[in-house]
């Protein structure tokens, strides 16, 4: 019997150029366990992307931000404080750094994510004037300005409940620092071989593989009944 899983997207479900790895529409549609998409990206990417799977949106976007399950959306971070940062920021002289991509935050309902060829340290001295309200997480593809009272562990937790799942049931695969509190919450903590020193650090193994070879190792093992090849921590 194989175990629920909650996999990040960015870096663990891609390939090293940002495509979604071909292989996520082969191991993932009749995995027979709850399947979770934890990611930064808005709550449309997961949402679709479990379409085309054929799976139930069971969804944790924007860092946790933003929880679906069982058909049920709660926003649970309040984007007054990090969408200040942003006009300070702005107003400071930064940049986004999307260019005229609006997409990227046209959906965000939680947090504001700007790209990491901004201007990290002017964005991060703006952030820290506005004291606890928010924090900046850095998982490698844009920061995240957001409220400290959410991240994926805790999105995990209410999935779990709403499932009727111990969240140390789950299997996690990430890459990143905003996956810590995924890795914190499950049961197993996989890290692919490209994830960050803050993912590597709070992982139980550190895979062999990176991006989607490292991720398909995992579901390819316990589908087997067998370990995931890794270094144990």
């Amino acid at each position: 019997m194989v175990p629920p899983l909650v996999l990040d997207i960015d870096g663990t479900l891609t390939t090293v150029d940002g495509r979604l790895d071909p292989r996520v529409l082969e191991l993932l549609p009749d995995w027979e366990a709850p399947v979770v998409l934890a990611t930064g990206k808005a709550f449309p990417y997961p949402v679709a992307l479990a379409g085309f799977l054929g799976r139930d949106a069971t969804v944790i976007a924007e860092n946790g931000g933003v929880v679906h399950v069982d058909d049920e959306t709660s926003l649970l971070a309040d984007p007054s404080a990090p969408r200040a940062v942003i006009e300070a920021f702005l107003e400071r002289g930064g940049d986004l750094g999307w260019g005229g991509d609006e997409t990227v935050n046209r959906w965000r309902e939680t947090e504001v994510a700007v790209s990491v060829d901004a201007d990290e340290a002017l964005l991060r001295e703006v952030a820290a004037a506005a004291g606890d309200e928010v924090e900046v997480v850095d998982t490698g593809y844009a920061f995240h300005v957001k409220s400290p009272d959410v991240n994926k562990g805790e999105g995990l937790a209410r999935v779990a409940g709403s499932l009727g799942v111990d969240p140390e049931a789950f299997v996690a695969v990430g890459d990143s620092e905003n996956d810590v509190s995924t890795f914190e919450v499950a049961g197993t903590a996989y890290a692919v071989a490209n994830a960050d020193p803050a993912a590597t650090a709070a992982a139980d193994v550190v895979l062999e593989a990176g991006y989607m070879d490292g991720t398909a190792a995992v579901l390819e093992a316990l589908a087997a009944g067998e370990t995931p090849p890794g270094r144990r921590r």
